[in-house]
């Protein structure tokens, strides 16, 4: 069993306590990992003293080669990251490509992106504005690194692509990481860090990780630094009501529960392109990562004349789904992360069972490859309701596992997207229709809620990666229940790292500041 140190101050350190690393197939001791006694305060401000000064020298194209040489670096060991991703993760190798594939993707994409601003060190934020009757009076708003540390606090179902995504974009705005991924499953992410020290990609200081426990990294943030936390919604309350957050004004980004929802419309007919599609799209986000997606679809709203149709092609693809050591080929499905994760996946099919019926799921599930008893399995679960039943718990209650609920609606629009809008907000919903009508309806309603609305259509079957993914062009987060957060993006996920500021004096003056000169 190997141990988990963590890259702090420039250099490994083993931490005390250890919380042991399991195979959530097996249950077999992979690694541990513990934060006692280390010194996180002296870490912090090595990554803001040391790191952020190494970053800030560089221009947007220079950080951006570093991203692309860390993609690089990642792509080179693939194959080892897929397999500590099925190994900790519990990943078919499917899924784990999903994580590992889409860190990469998202590092090379924000490379593309710093290479595109140039040889700027800072952000230009719109055009110069006059301010008098003579335009020597002028006005323009420049956007800067902050001085502090970014801390990143990562879930346990993306440990490479949850690290990779907040990095790119903290480092291509020239802030150092501080990178805390969960425990459970943090074999991936810390062999990601070996691999970009091993190969010094960046600059000391400029990533540091935090293996273990979160200590007391938080009680040491200063009104330059930020925090982005991706977790549960209870946590993210935690962290924004801290004494220092709140006596500094720390920025604090927060993804959190999701009720994402996906609406087939009345006009896509069963045995339609369009409605294959959603069949597709929903047996995907309740299978991929065992339902460990914070934009898997937990609410299926169907027009009521097609409820029975659809829950019985549902049931019908789900109960073809294998379960069980996803080591083992022809295994589509794996495990929950750990124990504590099926026990809070089982109590939420209870309670989601008490306002509606379950449909499919096998409570004698027999996973293939695994010896009996062993391992954190259930199997793909679908309940529904009945027609305008208000089955409050579907719509407050996020089961993080293979779990969907089938939710007859009946009228138009603006009947679907109320049922949506129970939820209180969400990261995404999905919209399945070829009436445009319909679907200008629904996007206008659902709006408000959402961070993202994907529009699923046979126009674009072939080449959709389905609602469940997350580009790193597109934002992500989304109001209310999601957290009130929001990343990626593209440039806009920038923003959360830079300090916008407004300059006002003589033209000829600021023209020279934005444009480098002395």
């Amino acid at each position: 069993m190997i141990t988990l140190r963590s890259h702090l101050g420039g250099r490994w350190v083993e931490g005390g306590s250890p919380q042991t690393l399991v195979n959530p197939a097996t249950e077999e001791p992979l690694a541990r990992a513990g934060s006692a006694g280390l010194d996180l305060a002296a870490a912090l401000e090595f990554a803001r003293h040391t790191g952020g000064p190494a970053l800030r020298e560089l221009t947007f194209a220079q950080r951006g080669q570093l991203l692309q040489t860390m993609a690089d670096a990642l792509q080179a060991r693939r194959d080892e990251l897929l397999d500590l991703a099925v190994r900790n993760g519990g990943n078919t190798r499917s899924d784990a490509k999903f994580d590992v594939d889409g860190a990469t993707f998202t590092l090379s994409a924000y490379a593309e992106l710093g290479k595109g601003l140039g040889e700027a060190p800072f952000l230009v934020d719109g055009e110069g504005i006059s301010l008098a009757r003579s335009p020597r009076f002028h006005g323009q708003h420049l956007m800067v690194p902050r001085r502090g540390v970014a801390i990143h606090v990562n879930a346990f179902n993306f440990p490479a692509w949850g690290l990779a995504e907040k990095a790119a974009v903290a480092l291509l705005a020239g802030v150092p990481v501080v990178s805390k991924p969960a425990s459970s499953s943090a074999m991936a992410a810390h062999r990601i860090v070996e691999i970009l020290v091993e190969k010094q990609v960046l600059p000391p200081g400029a990533f540091s990780l935090l293996a273990g426990s979160a200590g007391d990294l938080l009680d040491h943030l200063g009104p330059q630094d930020v925090v982005a936390f991706t977790g549960s919604s209870d946590t993210g309350a935690k962290i924004r009501v801290l004494p220092q957050v709140i006596r500094n004004s720390v920025r604090v980004n927060v993804e959190a529960d999701s009720l994402n929802a996906a609406v087939l419309g009345a006009d896509a007919d069963p045995g339609s392109e369009t409605y294959e599609l959603f069949l597709k799209d929903v047996v995907r986000d309740i299978t991929q990562k065992a339902g460990q997606k914070c934009t898997a679809i937990r609410r299926v709203l169907v027009p009521a004349a097609v409820a029975d149709r659809v829950r019985d092609d549902l049931a019908g693809r789900l109960g073809a789904i294998t379960v069980g050591n996803p080591a083992h080929e022809g295994v589509r499905m794996g495990p929950v992360a750990t124990a504590a994760q099926l026990a809070d996946v089982r109590r939420g099919i209870d309670l989601l069972a008490r306002d509606g019926r379950l449909v499919h799921g096998d409570a004698a599930l027999r996973p293939v490859g695994v010896e009996p008893g062993k391992g954190f399995f259930v199997g793909p679960v679908l309940l529904e309701v009945e027609p305008g039943a208000e089955a409050p718990s579907v719509h407050s209650h996020e089961v993080f596992g293979p779990v969907a609920t089938v939710v007859p609606y009946s009228g138009g629009a603006v009947e679907a997207a109320g049922v949506v809008a129970r939820g209180r907000g969400g990261l995404v919903s999905s919209v399945y229709s070829e009436d445009a009508t319909f679907i200008s309806q629904i996007v206008m309603e659902l709006a408000p809620f959402h961070g993202r609305i994907f529009l699923g259509s046979a126009k674009i079957a072939e080449m959709s990666p389905g609602p469940g993914t997350v580009l790193p062009l597109l934002v992500h987060g989304g109001p209310g229940r999601a957290g009130g957060g929001e990343e990626l993006g593209g440039l806009r996920g920038l923003a959360f790292y830079l300090q916008r500021v407004a300059l006002e004096g003589p033209r000829p003056t600021i023209e020279r500041i934005t444009k480098g000169l002395p």
